[in-house]
């Protein structure tokens, strides 16, 4: 049995790749910053729930003993991230970032991440076939959001571009670090749900289908890279 975590599960992204990973026969952690939603969604899902804030030390180390103490983790996917906008909906671009804007954004996306793959990264090396499945975006893309004719560049934000391409990379690193591990990042695509205020073009089951992909890739898949639903993407 694949035992896998989710952060940031009991909704959008999160809650949709649990709900395809459970029906795959995964024992699935919903992992939620609120205990009661982490409870509700876990209960509709047939999951387990664990609470863990991944902006916080002793909710990651907790949801971590938790999870040990129940047999281990083979997958873990950092889903967990968080925009900033302007009191017009917009995102705030570079005449108005701030760094503690920026400082609250890496928070969560960037330094949290690495909170949750440090705690649990004694649970997946004992893992058979560990895998890890970052949250990244198209946005991260420096080839992307400077080519033309394309939508990317048209994207104003700083602060939530500049953290995924934070996140691709750390998975870089980390993958080059463990190669036994199956490390990627993924591209989701542009998906309506509570991060873009639901101004997204893509259901949640569109935006999972990457994300439960690489969830599952073997000891021989692709490890180190970048990917959305059709495949490898520019750095």
């Amino acid at each position: 049995m694949t035992t896998t975590l989710i952060t940031g599960a009991n909704k959008g992204l999160g809650f949709e790749t649990a709900r395809r990973l459970v029906a795959a026969g995964h024992t699935v952690y919903v992992g939620s910053r609120d205990a009661e939603r982490g409870r509700v969604a876990a209960g509709q899902l047939g999951a387990r729930t664990v609470r863990l804030d991944v902006t916080d030390d002793a909710s990651v180390a907790a949801a971590a003993k938790t999870i040990e103490a129940d047999g281990g983790l083979d997958v873990l996917i950092n889903n967990a991230g968080i925009e900033k906008w302007a009191e017009d909906n917009s995102a705030i671009g570079a005449p108005d970032v701030t760094a503690d804007i920026m400082r609250e954004v890496f928070e969560t996306n960037v330094f949290g991440m690495v909170r949750v793959i440090h705690a649990f990264l004694p649970l997946l090396r004992r893992s058979a076939s560990p895998v890890m499945v970052n949250l990244s975006s198209g946005l991260a893309s420096l080839t992307r959001m400077t080519a033309t004719g394309t939508r990317a560049p048209a994207y104003p934000g700083v602060a939530y571009p500049a953290s995924k391409t934070a996140v691709n990379m750390i998975t870089v690193q980390y993958a080059k670090a463990f190669p036994n591990m199956r490390i990627n990042a993924v591209e989701p695509g542009f998906t309506s749900t509570a991060l873009n205020r639901n101004t997204g073009v893509q259901t949640v089951e569109q935006g999972a289908e990457i994300i439960v992909r690489m969830a599952q890739v073997g000891p021989d898949g692709p490890t180190g890279g970048y990917f959305d639903a059709e495949g490898p993407l520019p750095w």
